[in-house]
């Protein structure tokens, strides 16, 4: 096997800020690692990996961890030893993980002669599964010009967690009046009362569909659960949920959980914590960071385990270096897709 791995920086739409960059935090810029795998018979495997700083992660700590990998460790007859082996390299590295297991089920999924929604037996149910679009914070101005701008997605995401929190909910209305709406606080509100103060005003609105993360993922658990007993709206989990081991706890805190692949280390564990999720009782949904559509359409394989989808990353960029999974007013869909196997993704303009 030949392993190639490099660094790609994705140039965002609009400045990007969530409630733990600050009142002047935020970028332009978000970088990614792509990871290659080539198999002596030329099968080819597509992998990335998008760490965040909220996990204690980056780029250069992937590509470290790339750079560790014996290729000829890695097959794609052999998934189980091959994340078994990788998994061993390094503690954490979630995120970098993620891309190798990712590439390794490409690889597998296009030497099956199958899709990998497929290889997984999960299917793809087209004209169905529709992806939210997230508003990032800003000035009340800037939201409503995004707003404006997302017309065509029936259900935006709009992030939370600043004093200003109540004006750019009214901003976005006014450009948005009836849409869907989920609030995403990204752990933005530090208390309990504040967190259930914010969620009954929200409620009044009529339009929201639940509130992601109110409050820090190290809150204590007995503030979670009085939270989730008095909210009008449903709770998810995103930083408090990493992988499947957590479910039994979220469900006590929470109604859903927000899964990522970048989080749980891949495709592998992220179905695992959808399915872990749905045996306690929590609703499902498949997230994502600033991505490509390598990434992004890796979820989407996952789609048939979710009960929402924010899929979007690679729309929030402006130069996407791969083609996979569309999302057409919101919807996904790997009608248009060149490449008809694995993860179904192909370099742009292919």
């Amino acid at each position: 096997m030949e392993l190639k791995f490099l660094r790609f920086d994705l140039k965002l739409a609009h400045k990007w800020a969530i409630a733990s960059d600050g009142p002047t935090g935020g970028k332009n810029l978000s970088g990614v690692a792509i990871v290659q795998l080539t198999a002596p018979n030329g099968t080819l495997g597509l992998g990335e990996s998008a760490p965040s700083s909220t996990y204690h992660e980056n780029v250069a700590g992937a590509m470290e961890f790339f750079s560790k990998i014996d290729a000829g460790k890695l097959s794609f007859d052999d998934l189980p030893g091959s994340m078994k082996y990788a998994e061993g390299l390094a503690p954490g590295q979630f995120s970098a993980k993620s891309a190798v297991n990712i590439a390794l089920l490409d690889g597998a999924a296009r030497q099956a002669g199958s899709a990998l929604y497929d290889f997984l037996e999960l299917g793809f149910r087209e004209k169905h599964h529709v992806t939210s679009f997230t508003i990032g914070i800003a000035e009340p101005d800037v939201i409503r010009q995004k707003t404006l701008a997302a017309a065509q997605y029936p259900v935006l995401k709009l992030k939370v967690g600043v004093p200003a929190d109540k004006e750019n909910v009214r901003a976005l209305r006014e450009a948005a009046p009836k849409k869907w709406v989920r609030v995403d606080a990204n752990e933005g509100w530090t208390t309990k009362e504040q967190a259930l103060e914010m969620i009954e005003w929200l409620a009044k609105d009529g339009f929201i569909q639940f509130i992601e993360q109110p409050m820090p993922a190290k809150t204590p658990l007995k503030d979670l659960a009085w939270l989730k007993r008095r909210s009008p709206l449903p709770l998810f989990a995103d930083e408090s949920y990493l992988t499947a081991a957590d479910a039994d706890l979220c469900a006590e805190g929470f109604h859903g959980v927000n899964v990522k692949l970048c989080k749980t280390g891949g495709v592998s564990r992220a179905r695992d914590a959808l399915q872990a999720a749905r045996r306690a009782g929590l609703k499902t949904m498949i997230g994502c960071m600033i991505e490509t559509s390598i990434l992004i359409s890796a979820g989407a394989h996952l789609a048939e385990l979710a009960d929402y989808l924010d899929l979007d990353g690679s729309l929030l960029t402006t130069n996407d270096p791969y083609t996979g999974v569309t999302a057409e007013q919101g919807v996904l869909s790997f009608s248009g897709a060149p490449e008809k196997f694995g993860l179904r993704v192909s370099p742009a303009g292919r």
